[in-house]
């Protein structure tokens, strides 16, 4: 049962991670209003207990929260600009938190222009890829002012588990940034790893178990361990949306004179994989590219 003292969310983008997301925060009692470009996505938020709109403008017109999660910067400003957007829609005093992962950049320029119109921004990437979704155990980096993070957080706490406010507008988008480069090395020496242990004829399970209990285990080891073993690559992440990532950091760090030289070189992997046709499979799949190299089994 929808609780009416909670605040009105309006919730943009029901894809992957957005449609459980807004389920999460219907099961915790909160009226959610949605939008997405496809029918089946919003009848599927209209079976969870939400409603579904027909437009951004809809959906955000009577909202107390309005939350984004859409693939990419582009995306982001399409849904936040113009005239049938959320800026033009949502009305002042609202709350608007992207959770999308996009460029630190984008995020700035989106809280200077909503501000404008009396509207408070958030930008509040999450990881934890699907399984977090769904089970409300993702890690939410924020970025922004104190007193709206303190408004959100009750929001925040429906949908993960561990909620750190990093700093100012962008903040949460860098720190995502470097989460991306953590993750993308980390499943790069896992397939190199995988690809090594079965050319040297070891049983794959076995030896991932051990390594996963020791300083070689990871929450993308203990994530990612049966894709590896299975070859089952359904995306819970994309490598299309890796290879954006990679592009985000790898350019927020150029502008500011970090080097990351392992990280470019999985950057480059990530995008060899995409051109290979495999960028609609899951991350892990970056064991595909490993075996390529190694003339080993695809």
């Amino acid at each position: 049962m929808s609780n009416t003292t909670l605040p009105k969310i309006a919730w943009i983008g029901l894809g992957i991670m957005g449609s459980p997301m807004s389920e999460n925060l219907i099961k915790a009692g909160y009226r959610v209003t949605g939008y997405t470009l496809e029918q089946d996505k919003l009848d599927r938020l209209a079976a969870a207990g939400g409603t579904a709109a027909g437009s951004i403008a809809e959906a955000v017109r009577d909202a107390d929260v309005v939350i984004t999660m859409v693939p990419a910067s582009p995306q982001v400003e399409a849904i936040a600009y113009g005239p049938e957007g959320i800026l033009e829609n949502a009305r002042s005093g609202a709350l608007l938190i992207d959770m999308s992962s996009i460029t630190p950049q984008t995020s700035v320029d989106l809280a200077k222009a909503a501000a404008g119109k009396g509207i408070r921004v958030l930008d509040a990437p999450v990881s934890g890829g699907e399984a977090g979704a769904i089970e409300a155990v993702l890690s939410i980096m924020v970025g922004g002012e104190q007193a709206d993070f303190d408004t959100a957080e009750p929001i925040f706490e429906a949908l993960g588990k561990t909620i750190v406010l990093c700093g100012p507008h962008g903040s949460g988008q860098t720190v995502k940034a470097a989460n991306q480069l953590i993750v993308a090395v980390n499943i790069q020496a896992c397939a190199e790893a995988v690809v090594f242990l079965e050319k040297s004829g070891v049983d794959l399970k076995a030896a991932l178990d051990v390594l996963n209990g020791g300083l070689a285990g990871s929450t993308v080891l203990t994530r990612k361990k049966d894709n590896f073993l299975n070859r089952d690559f359904k995306p819970g992440f994309r490598i299309d949306l890796h290879h954006k990532d990679m592009g985000i950091v790898t350019d927020a760090a150029r502008n500011v004179g970090a080097a990351l030289p392992v990280g470019a070189t999985v950057a480059q992997l990530v995008a060899s994989l995409r051109a290979q046709g495999d960028g609609g499979l899951d991350h892990s799949a970056l064991l595909r590219a490993v075996e390529r190299l190694s003339g080993a089994r695809i």
